[in-house]
């Protein structure tokens, strides 16, 4: 494979060498490049022979010193160098497939690429992975990979993903492990399908990997969306604790064997069984914050340490509102309530979004859409600012799921809206509307 050149920098080292925009680079030190891994991995020696094919259509090779890890001055039409790779696999538990038509075209595309695990920690599957992948993140030593495993049973996992490939992720798994490659597990958990001792059975076969650095439990997201698509129950108070106690009990075989807990539920186990969440200290490193294992608990954390710690002075009153999820509706109200104690001139109000949208099961704030905020908080006095989680803006911050800007939205409300980052200490700066 050859990927053209869509441009060259000026004054870098292949722009000196003679590649110019439209060449065609076919290899680095006699590697053939083929995406955005093969080129940024050879591209770091100092010493370069860069083979391509100029606009006269001659193969030439250009001899390249530099120092190590500098840039060659290359750019490509896209970032991966190549077409995303999409998924293969009709799992049951597919929340894409739970989405209603007419939303935005890019909320419909499933992404299965192995290149995208590594640089922006997307999750994998494992099913589409070709032998050469398979190779090259060994050889490469790319690490950490993250990786959608839903269940080691291969009977099991071929069946709930609907792809003959899929008993196959457990044997790469191995590879990688002994490779030395850092994995990071998800486990999507369908009640009466993959937790009880099917949970059991991942939860042991995964902690015989030593590379396994954490493995998150994450209950199965139901929409209203469901019809034609295979019957699954939701998550209950019962069934959600006794996940909660396989989660535990294997957590501390993690420990004693490991000196690290490595197992751990996302945050909305802990809800929906009506559990205290675990302290801050109970998660380590955070491996999975995007999958919601101990994303309350670090927010608590630091909200708590910000308001000790921040000695500003609120001259004047001031009355906001906050909106989010119903799952959070209770830890922000938490954290409100101890910065109004320390600032008795601020008002802040905290309201909890239904998610009409998707339907009730959904309470996360990330699914949130501006349909949702606007019917809800319409007729309703806001104050001086609406403080929202910017966690349901796409990536850019400036739209929400259902394809409404923030700057439509703020119109429809008449009040300036600030989307807040999951972060303790900015949350407690735009309450107290502190600017820097």
């Amino acid at each position: 494979m050859s990927v053209i050149v869509k441009s060259v920098i000026k004054g870098s080292p292949a722009y000196k060498k003679g590649v110019r925009d439209g060449d065609v680079l076919l290899t680095l030190n006699g590697n053939e490049i083929m995406d955005v891994l093969d080129y940024r991995f050879y591209q770091n020696n100092s010493r370069i022979d860069l083979c391509f094919i100029n606009a006269k259509g001659k193969t030439k090779t250009a001899k390249i010193k530099k120092a190590e890890y500098d840039e060659l001055g290359l750019e490509f039409e896209t970032y991966l160098m190549d077409k995303k790779h999409t998924c293969r696999n009709k799992c049951v538990f597919c929340f894409i497939d739970q989405l209603p038509k007419g939303l935005r075209e890019t909320l419909y595309f499933k992404d299965d690429d192995s290149r995208l695990s590594f640089l922006f920690g997307n999750y994998i599957t494992l099913t589409n992975i070709t032998e050469h992948e398979i190779e090259r993140i060994i050889n490469m030593h790319i690490s950490p990979i993250n990786i959608s495993v839903h269940t080691t049973n291969p009977e099991l996992r071929v069946k709930m993903m609907s792809n003959k490939n899929a008993g196959k992720a457990l044997e790469i798994m191995k590879r990688f492990n002994d490779a030395g490659i850092k994995l990071n597990c998800q486990l999507v958990l369908c009640p009466d399908i993959n937790d009880g001792k099917e949970l059991e059975r991942s939860l042991a076969d995964l902690l015989e990997l030593e590379q396994v650095e954490c493995i998150a439990a994450v209950p199965v997201g139901l929409t209203r969306y469901r019809e034609g698509l295979a019957e699954i129950k939701p998550y209950n108070k019962e069934s959600a604790t006794k996940t909660l106690e396989i989660i535990d009990r294997f957590g501390d075989k993690a420990m004693e064997k490991y000196g690290e807990r490595r197992v751990y539920g996302a945050d909305e186990v802990y809800i929906i069984a009506e559990k205290l969440l675990p302290d801050a200290s109970y998660y380590g490193k955070f491996h999975q914050l995007e999958n919601g294992v101990g994303l309350v608990p670090l927010l608590l954390s630091e909200a708590d340490k910000a308001i000790k710690e921040c000695d500003y002075k609120l001259t004047d009153k001031r009355i906001i509102t906050i909106a989010t999820g119903e799952a959070a509706y209770p830890f922000i109200l938490e954290i409100v309530d101890r910065i109004t104690k320390k600032w008795d001139n601020l008002k802040c109000r905290v309201i909890p979004i239904k998610n009409e949208f998707f339907g009730g099961e959904i309470t996360v704030a990330g699914l949130v859409t501006a349909t949702d905020l606007k019917n809800q908080l319409k007729n309703t006095e806001l104050g001086d600012e609406l403080l929202i989680p910017s966690v349901m803006l796409r990536d850019g911050g400036d739209m929400f799921l259902d394809s409404i800007t923030l700057e439509q939205l703020s119109n429809d409300l008449n009040i300036k809206i600030i989307p807040v980052d999951n972060d303790g200490y900015e949350l407690v700066d735009k309450i107290l509307g502190r600017e820097f």
